[in-house]
């Protein structure tokens, strides 16, 4: 079932186009979306990622070295290359070239949710079904946050679209390369401990903490229930 990852990582592609072009256009209610994308990808991360990298290596040490390996790498990326930045546009501004430098970074990181949702598919497709939710949940925001990212250090719309191409097409030749790519079920769990270091960075250090920036019961529901739907999911599939 490894080859349903590549039409799956169409949907990847549209939505971090809506992102995008959601950015340009209307950014009102972007924080409420977050709110159920950043529960759906911690959950997933917990539930199901982080279970079958566990099962897979059975030993717990190498699995949580493995999961801060993955949440670091992304910090550093993130830090390194001032990815997602939320500085005044001013103060943005004064970072030489990392306006392109940070939408490609983006661009990588996207290549590498399509990679994963086609490892994921060789795992199991549970696995893989559940990966490709949490990799379109945050696509959205990617798409926004590249856009947002080149506006506010270049002010190029024309760039800015040239970057969401690229990006949103990322994760389709990614999904390509994850099911073409032959992976041992050892090293596969080794990459699904790396990757929930990843989600768990993404959901916990940047969609949830800006979609509660302000205090609001209707987002603390949504990400409740992007953790309770994923758990249900996860559960009665096991059954």
């Amino acid at each position: 079932m490894s080859w349903v990852a590549i039409p799956l990582s169409l949907l990847t592609v549209v939505s971090t186009l809506i992102g995008g072009l959601t950015a340009l256009r209307l950014r009102g209610h972007l924080e409420t979306v977050m709110a159920l994308s950043g529960g759906v990808v911690v959950a997933v991360a917990l539930f199901d990622v982080l279970p079958e990298a566990i099962d897979g290596i059975d030993n717990s040490r190498t699995v949580t070295t493995l999961v801060a390996a993955g949440f670091l790498t992304f910090f550093f990326f993130q830090r390194a290359l001032v990815l997602h930045h939320r500085d005044d546009p001013d103060e943005a501004r004064a970072h030489h070239r990392v306006g392109a430098l940070g939408a490609a970074a983006l661009s990588v990181h996207s290549f590498v949710d399509g990679l994963g949702i086609g490892l994921a598919f060789g795992v199991s497709t549970l696995t893989g079904v559940l990966v490709f939710v949490a990799v379109i949940s945050h696509d959205f925001a990617d798409g926004l946050n590249t856009v947002t990212f080149v506006l506010r250090q270049q002010g190029d719309r024309r760039r800015a679209l040239r970057w969401l191409a690229a990006d949103a097409a990322a994760p389709f030749f990614g999904a390509i390369v994850g099911t073409i790519v032959s992976v041992s079920a050892q090293n596969l769990a080794y990459l699904l401990a790396v990757y929930a270091g990843f989600f768990l960075y993404v959901g916990s250090s940047d969609l949830l903490p800006a979609a509660h920036a302000r205090t609001s019961p209707l987002r603390i529901a949504l990400t409740l229930s992007g953790f309770a739907v994923t758990y249900a999911i996860v559960t009665v599939a096991a059954r």
